[in-house]
């Protein structure tokens, strides 16, 4: 079988690079070792898909940090208004949220694939589901895939593979191998935007529970990064969208395997502890004969509630208008600079992204197409580049699978 560009892996890079590429009448095949498209992208954004982040591209870049630089033209190229635009035009309607996030109105992950699979059909993009790809060669003017029993002869290849997050939708990092094969240098894989074991064992007596809105800081190599969001107690440590962002900055130090590394949760960020102070004095004076703990609930969940009293060595059980001075401020100290040490991050099976990958040094910032090999492209998370919780991702996986599939179009012999 021949074609004029192969796409290996229909995850939402390798749809968009074959609808992009599709698109001038390009014959464009993609192979996908599922027995559909889309996996993980079903499962993104808690199956709602944060398609984006409503966002200038110079924003993008800034964020992305020393990866901006190489996303820049990506990014530029196919941001997120257009990106915006690309799905309404398909027939998606979206909603931004408060926080800048972007979802199909409909909040189903389904949707956003099935759009992609249906457009890229409509362009004549031929979808070989089933197939894992077994090696790659390379002769003088084709690259020769070998998916079991399948030969396929392309004259262009956009490896779109991912990384080795959520194994249970497909990624297996094979990928990383045939860019080695081609000569690509590969970042050591690690778990990002990922769940934190804390060496306390406290967090999983409230495991469970959530709390919407906390600020979490830590000092790395002498600078303060901070990370604010929803967050929830597990049977080990942390997780939320919060906890992944932090842990972007502490992977690439963990495990902690002479100290921990100590953050800090403010747990009501919107109250400096004067003004904190001063509303638990109001609810005590109002509520006096309440357990503390039920006084406390008011502010956050009651279980811990329980447990932040216990570290601030407040009776629980004590009438709120019996509580001193002193245990008070303690009490909201606690509160406001909650104290965990982190010794490891979760398995990266558990991460939502995959923190390195293809070097970045080996691939053309402006095209895609590899520096070293002629012809091959890499489109998604099989690049080194991640970013935090948001639609940050996804849109990166569109900005690069976009630009591969027009650059492997247009270029074809």
């Amino acid at each position: 079988m021949k074609t004029e560009v192969c796409i290996i892996g229909a995850g939402p890079a390798g749809l968009m690079a074959a609808v992009f590429s599709a698109e001038s009448g390009t014959n464009t095949t993609v192979i996908e070792a599922n027995t559909a498209a889309g996996r993980k992208l079903l499962v993104t954004g808690g199956g709602r898909c944060n398609l984006t982040h409503q966002a200038e591209p110079q924003e993008l870049v800034r964020v992305f940090g020393a990866q901006g630089r190489f996303l820049r033209h990506a990014l530029y190229h196919f941001p997120p208004q257009d990106v915006q635009d690309f799905f309404i035009r398909l027939g998606l309607a979206t909603r931004i949220e408060k926080d800048g996030c972007v979802f199909p109105a409909s909040d189903r992950s389904g949707d956003v694939r099935d759009l992609l699979v249906k457009q890229a059909k409509l362009f004549g993009v031929t979808f070989l589901y089933g197939k894992r790809v077994d090696h790659i060669t390379q002769e003088t003017d084709s690259f020769i895939v070998q998916a079991g029993r399948e030969s396929l002869y392309a004259q262009k290849l956009i490896l779109s593979t991912g990384g080795l997050s959520w194994p249970q939708t497909g990624c297996t990092g094979d990928g990383y191998q045939f860019a080695r094969e081609f000569g690509h240098t590969i970042v050591p894989p690690k778990a990002a935007l990922v769940p934190l074991v804390t060496d306390e064992s406290w967090p999983g007596q409230l495991a469970g529970v959530a709390v919407n809105d906390v600020a979490i800081s830590v000092r790395i190599e002498n600078k303060k990064v901070c990370s604010s969001g929803a967050m929830v107690f597990t049977d080990d440590g942390v997780g939320g969208p919060a906890v992944q962002d932090t842990s972007r900055y502490l992977t690439d130090h963990l495990p902690a395997t002479t100290k921990p590394i100590a953050v800090t949760l403010d747990l009501i960020p919107d109250l400096d502890e004067r003004t904190l102070e001063a509303r638990i004095i109001e609810h005590i004076v109002a509520n006096s004969k309440k357990k503390l703990v039920n006084v406390l609930a008011e502010f956050v969940p009651r279980r811990l509630a329980a447990v932040l009293c216990r570290r601030a060595e407040a009776n629980e059980e004590l009438p709120a208008g019996q509580l001193k001075k002193d245990v008070r401020k303690k009490l909201v100290l606690t509160i406001k600079m909650l104290p965990l040490s982190i010794v490891r991050t979760r398995p990266i099976d558990e991460a939502t992204v995959t923190r390195g990958g293809v070097c970045l040094t080996e691939v053309e910032s402006k095209t895609m197409e590899s520096k070293i090999c002629p012809g091959l492209y890499f489109a998604g998370e099989i690049l080194d580049v991640d970013g935090p919780c948001g639609g940050y991702n996804l849109q990166v996986c569109w900005s690069t699978g976009a630009l591969a599939g027009m650059s492997a179009s247009q270029s074809k012999k």
